[in-house]
């Protein structure tokens, strides 16, 4: 019998590792962005990497402001969240030659969000048969790449825009 070890999974479903505030606020007032792996920072949102992907490459938008909702957003920092995920599609087939993307939001904890406190947009490349057993069966997730070599793949990509110009690239 094979055994795959994950122990950064065990701290993570167990709770050892959860922070006591919004992550995502955390992560954007950290301002080390190889520490927080976020791979942009646009006006009203940042570009991060899944922390727990399910795929190499997956990617969140979140807003910098602190909403549960869509409805509750500023409509400017919605328009960027779509054009910032428009871009990210284009980096990521470019990247990874991804054949597809599933895209969108979880918006409640009841539809499956994880940190449902704050919304954030995922951006998940796919390819033909990437639906592997293991997934499916062990609940396990094989990612042929470390996340230190996504962060450096993606964190230097041309996003299209400036930190705080608000240009839609």
């Amino acid at each position: 019998m094979d055994h795959l070890w994950s122990p950064w999974r065990y701290r993570y479903v167990t709770g050892l590792t959860k922070p006591s505030g919004c992550i995502f606020c955390a992560m954007s007032a950290a301002r080390d962005d190889a520490q927080t792996l976020i791979v942009h920072r646009a006006r009203y949102n940042f570009v991060v990497l899944n922390r727990y992907p399910y795929t190499s490459g997956h990617l969140m938008v979140v807003p910098f402001a602190h909403v549960s909702t869509l409805e509750a957003a500023p409509r400017e920092a919605l328009t960027e969240l779509i054009l910032l995920a428009q871009r990210a599609e284009t980096l990521l087939r470019q990247a990874y030659r991804c054949a597809g993307l599933n895209m969108g939001f979880n918006l409640g904890e009841c539809a499956g969000a994880g940190v449902a406190q704050h919304v954030h947009f995922h951006v998940v490349p796919r390819w033909p048969g990437d639906a592997n057993f293991m997934t499916a069966v062990g609940e396990t997730r094989v990612l042929p790449e470390d996340l230190s070599e996504t962060y450096g793949k993606l964190s230097t990509l041309a996003w299209g825009e400036e930190p705080g110009d608000g240009a839609s690239g």
